[in-house]
C-alpha cells in the first residue's frame, strides 16, 4: 500500500493540479483557538506522545450494537483493535464506548477501556472525553473508527506522521481515490484539498462539480477515509466551538474545523475504504479477510 503525503503528490504528470482550489467558507477564528494555534509552533520533540482512541457506541440507527457483530469469530471492536495495534506510532491504543456491553468484551481481549458518556454527538467529542480522563499526557490523539476492522497501520502511521510535519496544522485526515460508483453516494465523503495537501472542503456531494453537471471521467475525486488525527491542545478546544452553517447543513464534523480558520493536512493513500455500515457489509469484509488469509 502506497502512501503519497508531500505536496508533490497533487500534481498530476502533465504538471497540472490534481485538485481544484475552491473557496473556503468559515468563521474567523475564535481568540482562544488563536491562542492554541501560535502555541504550538514549539521547537524540539514535537508532538511525539500518540494515543489511539477508538470510539464505540452500541446504540445506531442503521446497526444496533455493531461493535460487538462477529466477523469470523472475533467481535469487530476487536479487529479493529488488533490492527491499531500494529501501528508503530502509538504509544497507547484504549477503547472509549458508553456501553457496559462493549466495555465488558474489550476488557475480555485485553483492550483497556476508558467509559464516556451518552451525550458525546460525535468521534470527536468522545476522543476528547477519554482524553481527559487518561492519566498520562498526549501531544497527538488518534480517532480510529471502530467500524474499520481492515483498518491499515501504516495509513494510522501516516496521518500521525502528517500532523507531526505540519506544525500549522491542528487536524490530519486521509483520501484515496473515488470510485466512479460512489460518485452519487451521500455515505461516501468527498474531499478537495490544495496543491500543498491541506483540506479544502468536504462534501456529501460530489466536488468539484462542473458546468456540464456530470462527473468528468478524468478528474481524480477523492473520498474522505474515516481515521482523523488531532493535536491534543485543539482537540480540548472542539467541542466548545459552537455548530458552524456548513457543519450542520452537509453534517460533516470536518467543516466545523474548516469554518473556525484551522488547518487540515491530508494524506492520499492507496486503500479502499472498508468500513462496517450496514448488517450487509459485514459479509464483504469477511469475503475479503478469507482473500487476505487474515486469520
Amino acid at each position: 500500500m502506497a502512501i503519497c503525503s508531500s505536496s508533490s503528490s497533487w500534481g498530476s504528470g502533465s504538471g497540472k493540479a490534481w485538485i481544484v482550489h475552491g473557496l473556503l467558507a468559515g468563521a474567523a477564528i475564535a481568540a482562544a483557538g488563536a491562542y492554541a494555534v501560535i502555541s504550538l509552533r514549539r521547537s524540539g520533540n514535537f508532538r511525539s506522545r500518540v494515543i489511539g482512541i477508538i470510539p464505540a457506541r452500541f446504540a445506531s440507527s442503521r446497526f444496533q450494537g455493531k461493535p460487538l457483530v462477529q466477523i469470523l469469530g472475533k467481535p469487530m471492536i476487536q479487529r479493529t483493535w488488533e490492527r491499531a495495534k500494529l501501528a508503530t506510532t502509538l504509544d497507547h491504543v484504549v477503547v472509549a464506548t458508553d456501553d457496559e456491553k462493549i466495555a465488558e468484551c474489550c476488557r475480555g481481549f485485553g483492550a483497556d477501556v476508558i467509559m464516556t458518556s451518552e451525550s458525546c454527538r460525535n468521534g470527536t467529542e468522545r476522543c476528547n472525553e477519554a482524553l481527559q480522563k487518561l492519566e498520562k499526557k498526549y501531544d497527538i490523539v488518534v480517532n480510529i473508527q471502530g467500524d474499520e476492522p481492515l483498518i491499515e497501520p501504516e495509513i494510522i502511521d501516516g496521518v500521525v506522521k502528517a500532523l507531526q510535519r505540519a506544525p500549522d496544522a491542528v487536524f490530519s485526515t486521509a483520501v484515496t481515490s473515488l470510485k466512479p460508483e460512489d460518485e452519487s453516494d451521500p455515505n461516501r465523503v468527498k474531499c478537495i484539498v490544495d496543491n500543498h495537501g491541506y483540506a479544502i472542503y468536504f462534501s456529501r456531494g460530489l466536488i468539484p462539480y462542473n458546468k456540464s453537471g456530470k462527473a468528468n471521467p478524468d478528474f481524480p475525486y477523492l473520498l474522505h477515509l474515516g481515521i482523523q488525527s488531532y493535536d491534543s491542545k485543539f482537540l480540548r478546544i472542539y467541542p466548545q466551538l459552537p455548530p458552524t452553517p456548513l457543519q450542520l447543513e452537509e453534517d460533516l464534523e470536518q467543516l466545523k474545523v474548516l469554518e473556525n480558520g484551522y488547518k487540515m493536512k491530508v494524506i492520499k493513500v492507496d486503500h479502499d475504504a472498508h468500513g462496517v455500515d450496514t448488517p450487509e457489509d459485514v459479509a464483504k469484509i469477511e469475503l475479503l479477510m478469507r482473500e487476505r488469509h487474515i486469520s
